[in-house]
């Protein structure tokens, strides 16, 4: 893969984590001591993240740097789901089963 197309993906994974979480540019900048342009430059593609600023990045979005780099998720994020799963009713539970067997066909 190009050297450019990854870093646009990367961009894309930043921003639209960013965007969950409902950060404005500003707000993840000032949290990671960044400028905005730096967070301008990842998530449109223009320039790799420093490696200690990929570490405050992840601790800000809350994701692991194999997501953000790779676009996989950690086993620990998958817990995350278990446990979110485990508080759903029986009924909800078969639900979202029934979704993820539709989703797979």
């Amino acid at each position: 893969m190009g050297d450019e197309k990854l870093l646009k993906e990367i961009g894309t994974r930043v921003n639209a984590r960013r965007k969950e979480l409902g950060l404005t540019q500003e707000a993840l900048a000032e949290r990671m001591e960044v400028s905005v342009q730096m967070i301008s430059n990842v998530e449109l593609g223009k320039k790799a993240i420093h490696p200690e600023n990929l570490v405050k990045l992840c601790n800000v979005l809350d994701a692991s740097a194999d997501y953000i780099l790779r676009g996989s998720r950690a086993d620990w994020e998958a817990v995350g789901f278990m446990e979110k799963y485990a508080r759903l009713t029986p009924e909800n539970q078969s639900l979202l089963e029934k979704l993820a067997e539709n989703l797979m066909r």
